[in-house]
Formats: C-alpha cells, structure tokens, sequence
C-alpha cells in the first residue's frame, strides 16, 4: 500500500513508466536508430509492436471516460495481453499498480500519471488499473477476446478468464501543484 491513502498524479516520463510498459507519442522521432521518416509533409515513425498475447487478434477500441472521481476503489488487469490508450480529446489520469507474486494489486507500487491528448501508454499485461477523466475520447488497442470476455462478465455476470476486476483500500487522487 502506498504509504498513505492519497496517491499524487505526476506528470509521465519514460523513465518512471517503464515498469508498467511503454510511453507513445514522447519518442523522438529524428533518433538515430528509430525507424521512420521525416518530410515537410510528415514525419512517421515506429514506437511499439503491439502483443495481444499468443493466438490473440489485435482490436482497435473507442473509449469514453467520464468517471472523474478522485476517489478509487477498484482496479482491472488483464492477463493475457497488452493495452495501449491514447487520449484524443482531453487528458486522462492513468492509475497503475504492478502484480504481487499473486497476481493481485500490489498497491505498494500505486502511480497515477497524467496523459495528455496525442501522448499515450501501453501497459504490460498484468497491470493493474483504473482512468479517470472529465468526459474523454481514447483510442484503445487490446485483444479481441479480452473485450468479449468483460462484456460477458460486466453484462451477463459471468466469471472472467482473460481479465479481473478487484476492490482495493480506498486511495485519493491528489493533483500535482
């Protein structure tokens, strides 16, 4: 558990990211190794390779967030594959804890990282996590079957396989000054 009940949103770094996965959007595209081209038209380079997990298909969501509570009670992981989210319209704060030795919260590593339109994250599988945000768009790239299997579970009440969705101790989102 974090020290105390409040968790500070700070701003997203590479550095401080990586144990949950990858930053979008920061890489500088005239690196010398990256790949990707630059023109007074445009400029396009590569940031990830996506893994939606073995035998897993890669889907392309849009997301609503309009849960703005800085209260939070409860995280999701999903077990099988990796999941970007790109805000669009407005920022977002992405709530992120690493997996215990029992694939359950470990709120010791509780972070919470403010993501701006056009920069985003994707998260190793087994990330635990929640987003907060005022009534924002993201784009979201996960597994196809993962998608299915909460529907099933958030509609029908079913058990999920490829996701959870677990309480936590009640944390405060405090914002950065």
């Amino acid at each position: 558990m974090p020290t105390s009940d409040a968790v500070t949103v700070e701003a997203l770094s590479l550095t401080s990211f990586e144990p949950f996965g990858w930053v979008l959007g920061k890489t500088d595209p005239l690196k010398k190794d990256a790949v990707g081209f630059r023109s007074p038209a445009s400029d396009f380079w590569h940031e990830h390779f996506f893994d939606p997990g073995t035998e897993g298909n890669t889907e392309v969501l849009w997301v609503e967030y309009r849960d703005n509570n800085p209260l939070v009670s409860k995280l999701e992981v999903h077990h099988l594959t990796q999941q970007a989210v790109v805000p669009l319209t407005k920022e977002i704060v992405q709530i992120l804890c690493l997996s215990d030795a029992n694939q359950r919260p470990d709120l010791s590593t509780l972070r919470a990282y403010r993501l701006s339109p056009g920069v985003g994250i994707c998260m190793r599988p087994g990330v635990w996590h929640a987003t907060r945000a005022d009534d924002a768009t993201c784009l979201m790239l996960t597994r196809g079957s993962t998608t299915e299997d909460l529907i099933d579970h958030l509609v029908n009440k079913r058990p999920a396989k490829e996701s959870a969705i677990l309480e936590i101790p009640q944390v405060r989102l405090i914002q950065a000054k």
